[in-house]
């Protein structure tokens, strides 16, 4: 894959001069930057625009997942002409931000997987959103806190600014309550060299240096404590992984994103209604005008053959337990029980009770989310409330369907081989396309591939294998018949919690939230922990019962308020980026010549995170696609991709 990047004239400095002048305290003279001339987002892969840039011939193109970096690749490939279809496993689209209706106060209200900002750099999403017409779906919330509990710091407050590196530093030194505690001392070389290389991004540099060692090991070695405290902390644990489970590398590639290689400043916007009305659907529509989007569909088999994908078979709705392809699962080392055995991991887990040869797939047949036993026997899911016998079939909805069951083939040392049973005599649906898109979350790709037969390259079967899960994440929505004061932002980031890393006021930023507390008077307020430990919170008890006892020492007026309803979400799905997994990571094309790979879980060749990460790897994969065909490539935006303290 070709790399091209046209970079800012601002860029270029000498860096000797620059570590000179940092030295002596003299930044604002060096950096190359002004104060009053933003630098221009840089390009990656800008192709001759004497390319063509519509297919004139028929090409047939599979995505399989409907979160964003499936619909970003899917909208890119319906404008330019292909033919597309897109399978989604949920019987929503949107991944990672769905929405799905829920009863709670006697009313319907849309949920989310928790609140998400959508920042200024976010320069390939928000061109998405402005080529559809939708940027009036979105409101700047103005400025946003990070309050800190228990602790010596004031809370921190960020707001909008145009300032780039370094002015965005001495801006937020001046702003800063806790500047004198940051306890940075550049005449100590530790200090220095942190400074250094939080500043001084090269990507695979960066990767060689810092991919082997943990962010808690890395600040455990003389890093500035306040620095750590303020900033590295609540910022890098909302990136949904954990200090201890996290690449320096990863962390330096996240904060060059979101900081020190960033020209737009700190603010960022919200969607005035929940995500999936916002944009989700929207998107959805524009590919549904020259494709075709299937939810619902559950793939059972995948067939390769001579370096190719050959095609696809699945099945829609309730015949979603036709896999005839035996396929292997390791044995869960976190969830300990005497009578019950569990196998997998994240989204893909089974149970099996001792003596038994039929084990219980624990994936709700609602909504995905993974039920866990209760101590009244029953398996409760802990996302919407559906409750299973431990038998798995379904005794209250959502859920309407019993739980999945899959027979023993086989056993070896910790992992067990399974086998649909009661399987459907339905024949599946096939898809022959020319090129497939795998664009689903790591438990989804890597359950692809236990779904795919023949000729499959070893090393990226490994890859897939190798792919790491985050720290589970949660989200809890409470309904007051009370609001209450609040001096900090409708979306505050919270340190030093046990569980909650943030708060969300939403009703004062989402309009069914809006409308509703001005008929009752009440509020309605979202907890999120961005990565927990399950070991912690084993159970749908534990989080629930924290989470409260923590929303009333954040709101301690809520003491007086009646709890209305309260909605539990509790993910394990995100990506993680342990270290040592960078080099490993696969890359947008594989040794499949009609196989591409989409996700925030795949090697990126420029900076981006979260949401525009997985948007990003969408539009790179349609792009690979594009230039097979000799099409132009869409030019995707990128801050700086590299820092100005390089070494």
């Amino acid at each position: 894959m070709s790399q091209l990047f046209n970079l800012p004239e601002s860029s270029t400095i000498s860096r000797r001069t620059l570590l000179k002048l940092f030295g002596v305290g003299t930044i604002v003279g060096a950096t190359g930057y002004s104060r009053f001339s933003k630098p221009k987002p840089s390009v990656f892969q800008q192709d001759h625009l004497d390319l063509p840039k519509t297919l004139h011939t028929h090409k047939t193109v599979a995505v399989i997942g409907g979160g964003l970096a499936g619909l970003a690749c899917a909208y890119q490939l319906v404008q330019r002409g292909f033919t597309v279809t897109l399978l989604e496993k949920s019987p929503q689209l949107g991944g990672k931000i769905a929405s799905w209706q829920i009863e709670a106060a006697g009313e319907t209200f849309m949920m989310e997987h928790g609140f998400h900002g959508f920042f200024p750099q976010y320069y390939n999403l928000n061109s998405v959103v402005s080529e559809i017409g939708i940027s009036d779906n979105f409101q700047s919330l103005n400025f946003y806190s990070v309050v800190y509990h228990n602790s010596q710091y004031q809370p921190e407050v960020f707001r909008p600014s145009n300032s780039a590196f370094p002015w965005n530093i001495i801006d937020l030194a001046i702003a800063s309550p806790n500047r004198f505690q940051w306890g940075i001392n550049l005449t100590k070389i530790k200090h220095l060299q942190v400074f250094q290389a939080i500043t001084g991004f090269q990507r695979e540099k960066n990767y060689q240096r810092f991919d082997n060692i943990s962010v808690a090991d890395w600040v455990a070695t003389e890093f500035p404590q306040g620095l750590y405290d303020l900033y590295f902390l609540p910022f890098a644990k909302s990136s949904l992984n954990a200090p201890d489970n996290m690449s320096v590398g990863e962390l330096m590639q996240f904060f060059h994103f979101y900081f020190f290689g960033n020209p737009e400043g700190l603010a960022f916007n919200g969607t005035k209604d929940d995500m999936g009305t916002s944009l989700i659907q929207p998107i959805a529509q524009a590919i549904q005008k020259q494709g075709k989007i299937i939810t619902g569909a559950t793939v059972s088999e995948i067939v390769a053959n001579q370096d190719q994908i050959e095609g696809i078979k699945y099945y829609v709705g309730n015949n979603n337990n036709n896999n005839n392809v035996p396929f292997w699962v390791k044995r869960n080392s976190v969830v300990n029980d005497s009578e019950i055995e569990y196998f997998g991991a994240a989204d893909e887990v089974f149970a099996l009770k001792n003596g038994s040869q039929e084990a219980i797939s624990l994936t709700c047949t609602h909504q995905g989310c993974t039920v866990q036993i209760a101590t009244d026997g029953k398996f409760h899911c802990p996302c919407h409330g559906a409750v299973f016998t431990s038998d798995g079939n379904v005794v209250k909805g959502p859920a309407q369907r019993d739980l999945s069951k899959f027979q023993v083939v086989a056993r070896k040392d910790d992992n067990l081989q399974l086998l649909a049973v009661n399987q459907d005599s339905s024949s599946p649906e096939i898809i022959a396309a020319d090129y497939y898109v795998f664009a689903t979350d790591v438990p989804g790709v890597q359950n692809l591939f236990k779904r795919m037969t023949g000729d499959v390259d070893e090393q990226v079967r490994s890859q897939i294998e190798k792919l790491n899960i985050a720290d589970p994440f949660a989200v809890c929505r409470f309904w007051f018949d009370q609001d209450f004061p609040w001096q900090h932002s409708n979306f505050t980031s919270l340190s030093g919690y046990k569980l909650t890393d943030s708060i969300t006021l939403y009703h004062r930023i989402q309009q069914q939230f809006i409308d509703w507390a001005q008929r009752t008077g009440g509020s309605v307020i979202e907890l999120h922990a961005y990565c927990y430990k399950e070991k912690e919170f084993p159970n749908q008890e534990a989080l629930l019962t924290t989470f409260e006892n923590e929303l009333y020492e954040i709101v301690p007026e809520l003491k007086q308020a009646t709890l209305i309803h309260r909605e539990l979400v509790n993910q394990h799905n995100f990506s993680g980026y342990p270290p040592n997994s960078y080099a490993e990571r696969p890359e947008t094309t594989t040794t499949l010549t009609n196989l591409f790979f989409a996700g925030d879980w795949v090697k990126m060749p420029f900076p981006c995170g979260l949401m525009e990460r997985a948007v990003s790897s969408g539009l790179l994969a349609a792009n690979e696609i594009l230039h097979g065909e000799g099409l132009q490539r869409r030019p995707l935006l990128t801050v700086n991709p590299e820092g100005l303290l390089q070494i």
